[in-house]
């Protein structure tokens, strides 16, 4: 009696050993053969930003080495918030990734009070992508050559200018700038940097900002004209380019330079994001690649999961205090 009740108590442990880690191999079995079928990254902004060309030449190479297609879904609007929460929602086996922005991950929770999505909740980091450095700019014909240029105009035309951005961190910018030069104009929001080149181009707004590699085709071509960037960091094709925080007189404005990261769904096995990682450093390290996103303007950053999330909490700590500090002016 005694043989068998043993046996029997071994005979339930090894039906509940098999029980429990059946769901872990598959999982682990996913992971090895991943990725077995075409990936989606949602890029929460129209064709042709900074975010859109990176994620695409990602994408190219991700095809290419893995021999599965990505496929690039843009899903813009509400400040990011609706590709963000496509992501979110979406089943965490890496088959849909997000291409957030500092107002995915760091803006928009401190500015809005509500959201779709919880960054810190819903997403699981996989790796820095980039830090896009944006200028301030105007149309070819505008009078204003020189950023004093343009708060001279300001100044004598208070209220009568527009300005334009596709971001969040844009406006915030544009803010700051009008509180701290003491001017006033009014702001006019866009859903990527395709409608803010097209409200320059037709002179629905007056000047704007909007990253290096959707502006500098154009200026190149002449047809905008860069006055500043919104960083100090250096500009291979635009080397005396001023900082505006320089050019303006006001250093309290700081660096305003924007960052994308790449992201998974909460769940997504650490297998999974780290082979993600691992691939988008491996690329950042091939020469032509390195060219083709210099040449579009995109200063490449990668990352580890683990260094993504400590640079998220440093960068919300950062505006963190610019909004509190500011929070009657730009909540007003």
């Amino acid at each position: 009696m005694i043989v068998r009740a043993h046996r029997r108590a071994a005979a339930a442990l090894i039906a509940f050993a098999i029980g429990v880690t059946a769901p872990v191999r598959a999982q682990d079995l996913e992971a090895v053969n991943y990725p077995n079928r075409p990936i989606h990254i949602i890029v929460p902004f129209p064709p042709g930003g900074p975010t859109d060309i990176l994620s695409r030449i990602i994408a190219k190479e991700m095809t290419a080495s893995w021999g599965q297609t990505v496929v690039i879904e843009n899903r813009p609007g509400a400040d990011t918030t609706i590709g963000a929460e496509v992501v979110a929602k979406a089943d965490p086996d890496g088959y849909t990734l997000l291409a957030a922005m500092d107002s995915t991950m760091v803006l928009n929770p401190l500015v809005k009070k509500e959201l779709p999505y919880d960054p810190a909740r819903d997403f699981e980091p996989i790796s820095l992508g980039a830090k896009n450095i944006s200028v301030l700019e105007v149309r070819a014909d505008s009078i204003a050559h020189t950023v004093q240029d343009l708060l001279d105009t300001l100044r004598a035309r208070p209220g009568k200018l527009n300005f334009g951005t596709g971001t969040t961190n844009g406006r915030l910018a544009a803010l700051l700038f009008a509180k701290l030069t003491g001017t006033n104009f009014a702001i006019i929001p866009y859903k990527g940097s395709a409608e803010t080149v097209e409200g320059l181009l037709t002179g629905s707004v007056d000047f704007g900002v909007d990253g290096m590699a959707s502006s500098y085709p154009f200026i190149k071509d002449g047809k905008f004209r860069a006055l500043a960037k919104l960083s100090d960091r250096p500009l291979s094709q635009l080397p005396d380019l001023p900082p505006l925080a320089e050019a303006a007189g006001v250093p309290e404005l700081g660096d305003i330079s924007t960052w994308i990261a790449f992201y998974a769904p909460a769940g997504t096995s650490s297998e999974i994001t780290g082979k993600l990682q691992h691939f988008i450093a491996t690329i950042y390290a091939d020469p032509a690649v390195a060219k083709r996103l210099q040449d579009a303007g995109i200063i490449a950053v990668s990352s580890t999961p683990g260094e993504l999330k400590a640079f998220v909490r440093s960068e919300t700590e950062r505006w963190g205090k610019v909004i509190h500090d500011n929070a009657s002016y730009i909540f007003e």
